[in-house]
């Protein structure tokens, strides 16, 4: 399967991209496309996009990547909703939000409330002590 996407090209902090047509399981190398169809340069915002060969190469079955995507969006060559392309974050949700049958679970962790009752219960319980012989 065909893809529309970026390769990096550049030196060492600066940054400037191809918009290549490759094959989806190839890496973006140097060299390794079937067309080049655009450039952009994140620094100066300038995005140059063959808008022709686009559209010929989606019409053959190719997909853009979702930063390409984006900026075949931004630029009326196709219609439709722009994607997000942020990578989503690893924060890990807070205990309360686990449903109830998960309570009380190895491995799972327990709301604090929950604790707090269990605490109460062993206060109210006096414990043994062994009888010494």
């Amino acid at each position: 399967m065909l893809m529309i996407r970026l390769q990096r090209v550049g030196r060492k902090n600066d940054p400037n991209f191809r918009v290549i047509v490759t094959d989806k399981r190839k890496a973006a190398r140097a060299g390794r496309y079937v067309e080049m169809v655009g450039s952009y340069n994140p620094r100066q915002k300038k995005l140059q996009l063959n808008e022709e060969r686009i559209r010929h190469w989606l019409s053959v079955g190719a997909q853009p990547s979702g930063t390409v995507h984006n900026f075949l969006v931004s630029k009326n060559i196709i219609q439709g909703p722009k994607m997000n392309v942020s990578p989503s974050s690893k924060i890990k949700k807070p205990a309360s939000t686990l449903p109830d049958d998960s309570v009380g679970k190895v491995g799972v962790s327990t709301p604090p409330e929950a604790d707090e009752g269990k605490k109460a219960e062993a206060e109210e319980k006096p414990t043994e002590e062994p009888k010494a012989e």
